[in-house]
């Protein structure tokens, strides 16, 4: 579907339950962020989380491949490849240590759930663990996010022609770019603000993979209910939000995606 990659895969009712509050170890928000805590859009801190709390499993800790800077980590995971129900969740490492962050958050992944070989126009999410694109973008103002914005406007696409040498990158152009590139300033509510992940592109891959897969980002719901992408990762409006201005790229942060009878592969 042309310019609707991400935005109208309506499943389901909801995202499965009402999203928990942000926030946790005070530890973990230290290392994170360097502020005492990670506070909701209401200011209340979630009580639910302990510091160094590991049950019932600090999955970060199963994680061996993140490179040694890493200081960040954001898990998405689900019970199977084909549920495209999931959950989010962040780490913060302090002391050599992985500490949560955040409660567990409900997200939705593509409608067709996780796949170690994603291909364009496929809606499932691409497995595996990658990088937060070095610029984030939106509709709406910047809400406040450590790494470089940019507000979207007309003309502003998401390249996803394989036969383009601008494959998988933002491009600015007063014509569609052809493919499923998404007109990314029509892309309301999804696109109030997001994040790249960097699957088939730098640093994963030197150069994209035609019709390996493009446009994966981290954003916000299209309903108000939730709902699967096609795809991209979505969470609710004030996650996101939370999420993004916990993002330091001074910390090297990571994403990721995996079921989690597969999360040791990482």
């Amino acid at each position: 579907m042309f310019g609707m990659k991400r935005r109208t895969f309506v499943l389901g009712a909801a995202a499965g339950v009402a999203a928990p509050a942000l926030v946790g170890s005070t530890a973990a928000a230290a290392a994170g962020t360097r502020e005492s805590t990670w506070w909701t859009a209401t200011g209340v801190a979630s009580p639910t989380i302990k510091r160094g709390d590991v049950t019932p499993g600090n999955r970060a800790a199963q994680l061996k491949t993140l490179p040694p800077q890493t200081q960040q980590v954001i898990i998405v995971g689900g019970d199977s490849y084909s549920n495209n129900y999931a959950t989010l969740e962040t780490y913060a490492k302090e002391r050599g240590r992985w500490w949560p962050v955040s409660a567990p958050l409900p997200a939705r992944i593509g409608s067709k759930g996780f796949s170690d070989n994603h291909t364009e126009g496929v809606p499932t999410t691409p497995t595996g663990v990658y990088s937060i694109g070095p610029t984030m973008y939106g509709n709406a103002a910047n809400p406040g996010v450590r790494y470089p914005y940019h507000r979207l406007v007309s003309g502003d696409w998401w390249n996803e022609n394989p036969t383009s040498s601008l494959y998988n990158s933002f491009q600015h152009s007063t014509t569609n770019p052809g493919g499923y590139s998404e007109a990314l300033w029509q892309e309301v509510p999804a696109y109030t603000h997001f994040a790249v992940i960097t699957y088939n592109m730098a640093p994963n891959v030197a150069t994209p993979v035609p019709n390996a897969g493009s446009g994966i980002f981290l954003h916000e719901f299209s309903t108000s209910s939730g709902n699967a992408t096609a795809g991209c990762v979505a969470v609710s409006h004030t996650n996101l939000v939370a999420i993004l201005r916990w993002l330091n790229p001074a910390l090297s942060p990571r994403i990721v995606i995996s079921p989690y009878a597969n999360l040791n592969r990482y």
